[in-house]
């Protein structure tokens, strides 16, 4: 065998996953549906973008923009458990986690106050903190606070995957 040295950062990414593992409840809730209308409104704004004066708006913009809507409606996933204080955290804004696969391990970089935000804002803020997170330059700042966080792996062909929480 081989033993590999870690660099500081995938050690504090294991040790946080392997806490999460070891310590909360974990939870997959698969569900489908037609994105025909999706796909259809993408195309759209795609061949309607410069005239819109709109970035170019992929679906994991929109996914982003739906979850940072959808999450007002239901508040209790908006929200941190928090045992030592025996309390519910529901934050009052979206303060929305993308993850990120980068060369130094997964990232976590956070929009903060998404609920806020157009979807072209969205897009333009959401490509900026993921690549300044694949670019090593990313704020330490900006890489916590996250209130609920989107994994999206369909560009990899993953159709439902049970992911490991980031505490908190």
């Amino acid at each position: 065998y081989t033993d590999i040295k870690l660099t500081s950062v995938r050690k504090v990414i294991a040790k946080s996953m392997h806490m999460s593992l070891s310590t909360m409840a974990q939870l997959t809730l698969n569900s489908s549906f037609d994105a025909t209308k999706l796909l259809e409104l993408r195309a759209s704004l795609k061949e309607r973008a410069e005239k819109l004066g709109m970035p170019n708006i992929t679906l994991n913009d929109m996914i982003l923009f739906a979850v940072s809507r959808t999450l007002g409606a239901h508040p209790d996933l908006n929200a941190h458990y928090l045992e030592e204080q025996g309390v519910m955290r529901r934050f009052t804004s979206v303060n929305l986690g993308i993850a990120v696969d980068t060369e130094r391990g997964l990232l976590v970089p956070t929009l903060f106050g998404a609920e806020k935000l157009t979807l072209s804002e969205l897009s333009v803020k959401a490509k900026e903190i993921i690549t300044a997170a694949q670019k090593g330059s990313i704020a330490p700042d900006l890489l916590r606070g996250a209130s609920f966080t989107v994994t999206n792996l369909g560009s990899l062909g993953i159709e439902s995957f049970t992911p490991v929480i980031n505490p908190p």
